[in-house]
């Protein structure tokens, strides 16, 4: 065999490599998931969490084209004194509402996600990921706003700390958000 005839055979199976590569290419851009955006990202409303605290939390909202996510922070509502959480020990759901054309219903964000925690630290819970209803391109979501004082059958947001401290927050949302959430 000559070097002439592999060049040439190599010439052959480079249009072959770059088609097997481009159609593969073009299979992964179809089928990946598109990023789908949220306005605003962020959005602050102010919630009641009775012995930790009341004021302004953020709520930073994310959709990647297949998960839902909203993250809790908070400067005013913080762990009491002399407790603590440690990392992903607190299971925090968040209730919103839906409005879709006019009709409202509810959607619950969720997870057992956070940092490690002690007693005067501001919150930082989530993401939670949209565990209850479904949200569509264009449909809005907003805090749930409820009556005080929160309780175990009144709560907008809930909190379930439970290594090393044990307890469960009810928190009812005191104001509706800055903007609503337009997914």
């Amino acid at each position: 065999m000559s070097i002439s005839s592999t060049h040439a055979s190599g010439r052959r199976r480079l249009p072959l490599i770059l088609a097997a590569a481009c159609s593969t290419a073009g299979l992964l851009a179809l089928s990946a998931p598109t990023a789908s955006a949220v306005t605003p990202l962020i959005a602050t409303a102010t919630y009641n969490c009775g012995t930790w605290g009341s004021g302004l939390a953020t709520l930073t909202a994310a959709d990647n084209g297949t998960t839902k996510t909203i993250k809790i922070t908070s400067s005013a509502i913080t762990m009491p004194a002399g407790t603590s959480a440690d990392p992903n020990s607190i299971t925090t759901t968040l209730k919103l509402t839906k409005t879709v054309g006019g009709v409202t219903s509810q959607v619950q964000f969720s997870a057992k996600t956070n940092p490690g925690m002690s007693g005067g630290n501001p919150i930082t819970l989530g993401p939670l990921k949209l565990t209850s209803g479904t949200l569509a391109a264009g449909n809005s979501t907003n805090s749930v706003v409820l009556p005080t004082p929160p309780s175990s059958t009144n709560w907008s947001l809930q909190i379930v700390a439970s290594s090393p401290t044990s307890a469960t927050v009810p928190c009812v949302a005191t104001s509706v958000q800055s903007a609503s959430h337009v997914w």
